[in-house]
């Protein structure tokens, strides 16, 4: 039973709350020694989860088709939540959180199911969140992308960015795209990431997947080490920092498909992002560079179902077109959103436009529509364009 080591307290098998609301405290169970993490992770992938949260003071929780649910456990004290801890983060995982104060990392369960794993302190105490990685990658189709979004990944270089806040599904969307290159072209592609989430098998191409803390110390060191091992694409994990951008510029300028990813939501403030990281007197040279060489833009956000079986992704695609690339380098990005209202042709779709086609489909609300759309005014004409449902 005890996988890592843990739970030699009988313990009580951790349980959902009978249909439980949204977010809700749940009854707990009194008394019972501590659950051991690999029940947690059971329950997790037994029961469709996305995430486990272990925080002081509360009963584990796990996110369940968006809803977050407390487990019906004794809450968790400072003692507990680190043995949790231990039974799966190595020395050196711990040492980082002890000098950073967190640190990422993957965890394998049950041979093949993936999670990752942010481990971190707060008032003092450890905390965890788990990332559940699922098992099958989707198909760009099943995602809900058009056509246009798998014609990219035959570029010969580029930057092609993936976009969206935490939990929006980037890493699912950039695994998916890194798979139909691999299965299709005898690409070599090498990828770094924090921490690992999707292991690629080697297939028509192939893989090398470096991880941070592990494999190379930094996302900036690995890019410029992965120029040197005869990449076709490369995958950098974020751009987190003005040398990473740098990088990954250059190389997509010297003849290779870089992926990466930022957390902006949209087009225009994704490209106003990067050029706002460099120095004043670079920035016109930075707006120059990616007008030429970033090729498309995708953002996304994930949304509650309307009927609440799981969730739906939007998005926003944005594909460099010769107009596209003279705003970015005449640095007038906020026209961005208007060449992509009216890209269709080029295979371009506005947030606005996708979210009103998931409503139309029935599948999220107007109110969502409304919530999360960046031009309400566009959302509301395209929404009034919509038939009246009985």
């Amino acid at each position: 039973m005890a996988l890592f080591g843990i739970g030699k307290t009988p313990a009580p098998a951790p349980t959902l709350a009978p249909a439980a609301p949204r977010v809700s405290t749940v009854p707990v169970t009194s008394g019972g020694g501590l659950t051991p993490m690999e029940d947690l992770l059971r329950l997790c992938v037994d029961e469709g989860g996305s995430d486990i949260h272990i925080t002081v003071g509360a009963p584990p929780a796990v996110r369940i088709k968006g809803a977050l649910i407390k487990l019906q456990l004794r809450p968790l004290a400072a003692d507990d939540t680190e043995t949790l801890a231990r039974s799966i983060a190595s020395e050196g995982v711990l040492h980082r959180v002890n000098t950073d104060g967190s640190a990422d990392f993957g965890l394998t369960f049950r041979e093949n199911n993936r999670f990752r794993v942010s481990l971190f302190r707060q008032k003092g105490s450890l905390a965890m969140a788990l990332r559940l990685i699922p098992r099958r990658l989707l198909t760009l189709d099943e995602i809900g992308f058009p056509p246009v979004v798998t014609e990219l990944l035959y570029q010969p270089r580029g930057l092609i960015l993936v976009t969206g806040p935490t939990g929006s599904g980037k890493t699912t969307t950039l695994a998916s795209m890194l798979d139909v290159i691999n299965s299709t072209t005898d690409s070599h592609i090498v990828t770094i990431e924090d921490p690992i989430e999707y292991f690629h098998e080697h297939k028509k191409g192939l893989v090398a997947q470096r991880e941070l803390g592990t494999d190379v110390p930094t996302f900036a060191d690995g890019l410029r080490r992965a120029l040197r091992q005869d990449p076709d694409v490369i995958l950098v994990g974020e751009m987190r920092d003005l040398e990473t951008m740098e990088t990954a510029i250059t190389a997509a300028e010297t003849g290779h498909l870089v992926f990466s990813t930022l957390h902006t939501t949209g087009a225009s403030r994704t490209v106003d992002r990067i050029i706002d990281a460099f120095p004043a007197d670079q920035q016109q040279m930075i707006r120059v560079q990616l007008s030429t060489n970033l090729k498309a833009v995708v953002s996304q956000i994930l949304l509650p179902r309307a009927d609440g079986t799981g969730r739906v992704a939007a998005f926003e695609i944005m594909i460099n077109t010769p107009s596209i690339g003279a705003l970015i380098r005449k640095n007038e990005t906020y026209r961005l959103g208007n060449d992509i209202l009216t890209g269709a042709k080029y295979g371009m779709v506005s947030l606005e436009q996708s979210l009103v086609n998931l409503c139309g489909r029935g599948l999220i609300t107007r109110e969502q529509v409304l919530a999360k759309c960046q031009d309400a005014q566009a959302a509301e004409q395209l929404l009034a364009s919509l038939p009246t449902r009985r």
